[in-house]
């Protein structure tokens, strides 16, 4: 399974950082959404 997962992030060296911002950018989205409505 260790082989698999090293395997994979060997492949997708490339897109990781980006895909790591992206994943970043989502959650601090949700969280505003999230507390948007508590300050109006």
């Amino acid at each position: 399974m260790f082989r698999e997962i090293k395997s994979i992030i060997d492949r997708s060296q490339d897109t990781l950082l980006a895909d790591a911002i992206g994943a970043a950018a989502l959650i601090t989205m949700f969280m505003i959404g999230l507390y948007l409505p508590l300050l109006a």
